[in-house]
Formats: C-alpha cells, structure tokens, sequence
C-alpha cells in the first residue's frame, strides 16, 4: 500500500455531487479551537488519526463541488479512501418529511447539513465514554488532558496529535486517568473498549442492531454512549442518544415548546422520524434553538482528588 512520508503527502481530488457542506458536516466531530487532534475553519479541515494501515494525517480543502485532499503518514491512503464519508458526500438520505414546520425550516436552513462516517469506531467510543454524564465544558477538558498525556505526535508537518493507541489505553492503570478527570468508572470502560478495539472496529460491516449490541456489551457503554459512536462513527441515521442531560430538553423545547422534556417525550416526539430520527436531532443541536438558562452553570467537578 502506498504510504507518505513526512514532506510527501498522499493527494487526491473529489467531486462532491451530493449537496454537502463539509464544514458542517465535520462541524460533528470537532471539539473545538483548543482540539489538537483537528482544526475546522472556512473551507479547510486537517485530522490526526489511528488507522488499520497506520497513523494518518489528513487534510480537506474545498470549494464549489470539489474537495482536494492530502494526507502523511502509514495510514494517508486508507485515510484518503475515508474523505467522502467525512464530508458527508455518502450521506444518501431520502426527502425528509417534516411532521413539524420547525424541522423544514431548518431543513431549509441548513441544507448541506449531512451525517458523517469513517472516524474510527475506538474513537469515538473513547470521546463518547468522556462525555458520559458530564458537562460538555468537563468533557473537553478531560479529553485534551488525556491527549496531553498519552497522545503523539501525528504524522506531517500540520502539527496535530495522534489519540492514544488501543494499546496504550488498554494497559493504563485505571488510576492514573483520575488526574484527568476520569473516576473509576469510566476509566475502566476505556480500558475495556480499548482491549476489543479491534472488534469494535468490525461492527462498520455488521447490521444496525448487531453492531449496537457489540458495543453495548463492553462494560460500562449503554445506549447513550452506543447512539453516539453509531451516529458519528458509521452515519447511522436513526441513532438518538438516550440518556442526554440536555438533548431532550432543547428536542422538546424546539418541537413542542415544552421546558422540561424527558426521553420518552423526546422519543414521542421524534417517532414520525422513524428511520431519520438522528438527522432530526443533528439540524436540532445546530440550530442553535434552546430554552433559556434558569440556573446557574453548573460547576465542573474536581475527580483527581476523589
């Protein structure tokens, strides 16, 4: 397979026929400007990742209906082979019927807004297992704190950095996540994915269900955590992330106009969608629609003491 060194990238051209907006789309999978393992700007995204072929990094540009790309590393041509399903230009979505006028004029709003797939499943397992039950704010700490701490440096001169190898994760005391932040709990359930990585990676080929079932069967992943790696790992389109400390109350507030909404309002509201119920959510979470704050933020916990 062909590989890049560090001052030869791998390049490649796409059409994107489909309508995406890459920014968008890709908006999915950044955590924001303090990200060492991505940055997303105007027309520009770069990703560091852990590919079966190797470490990659890869960068997209685009304008109009065509994406250019480059990558570095062992893994720059398994990573140029992920570029569509990044972008969204796999996202093969039927019409979507809005049950609700909100949901068609955000479809109208956001129409290049599309579902991506091809990161790596043990990724987003492990951002996923970050987020369980915290604040975005506690999440994202954790997650630069253990990038800080078990990350290297990705392959080409764009200076992003790889997330800790299966292996690395695997084999770290359970103790030492708790300086990032991390209890317990779901240190373990990192390092439990993390010794399956493998196996995980293997449900892309598996039926919907099948695969929800592999990754809810590592100690620990419940379906919120499972909804999250099935929509942002494989694009799957009817993933809704149950157990939310947020999701079903910007749901209901956007569909209904309800403050207060649970899950089994959230997924009452969401069954029209049958099928499609994650694309709902994703044009809910970036509309920007939310019901206004009535408590104060909530104040990030301190685990490394704990």
């Amino acid at each position: 397979m062909a590989t890049a060194d560090e001052g030869t990238p791998l390049e490649r051209r796409f059409e994107l026929g489909s309508g995406t907006d890459p920014a968008l789309t890709l908006g999915a999978l950044w955590w924001g400007p303090s990200d060492v393992t991505m940055q997303l700007g105007p027309g520009h995204a770069t990703r560091a990742m852990r590919l079966a072929s190797g470490p990659a990094t890869l960068e997209i540009t685009w304008r109009d209906a065509v994406a250019a790309a480059r990558a570095w590393g062992a893994g720059a041509s398994e990573a140029l082979d992920l570029v569509p399903g990044l972008v969204g230009e796999l996202d093969d979505a039927p019409p979507l019927v809005a049950h609700h006028p909100i949901v068609g004029e955000l479809a109208r709003r956001l129409p290049g807004l599309r579902l991506t797939r091809g990161a790596p499943v043990i990724e987003m397992l492990v951002n996923s297992i970050i987020g369980q039950k915290v604040t975005g704010l506690e999440a994202r700490r954790s997650q630069r704190m253990l990038l800080t701490r078990f990350g290297e440096r990705a392959p080409g001169p764009l200076g992003l950095t790889l997330p800790p190898s299966p292996e690395t994760l695997a084999h770290t005391p359970y103790w030492t996540f708790h300086a990032l932040g991390l209890e317990r709990r779901r240190a373990d359930t990192i390092r439990a994915a993390a010794a399956i990585a493998p196996r995980l990676e293997q449900i892309r080929t598996m039926p919907r269900e099948e695969g929800r079932r592999r990754l809810e069967s590592v100690p620990g992943v419940g379906p919120w955590t499972a909804a999250e790696t099935m929509r942002l790992a494989l694009g799957d389109p009817d993933a809704v992330s149950v157990g939310d400390y947020n999701l079903p109350r910007q749901v209901c507030w956007v569909l209904a106009d309800e403050r207060d909404g649970d899950d089994p309002r959230m997924l009452e509201l969401l069954e029209p969608y049958a099928g499609q119920r994650a694309r709902v959510v994703l044009l809910i979470e970036r509309s920007g629609l939310r019901p206004a704050r009535r408590a104060p933020r909530y104040a990030p916990r301190q685990i490394a003491g704990m």
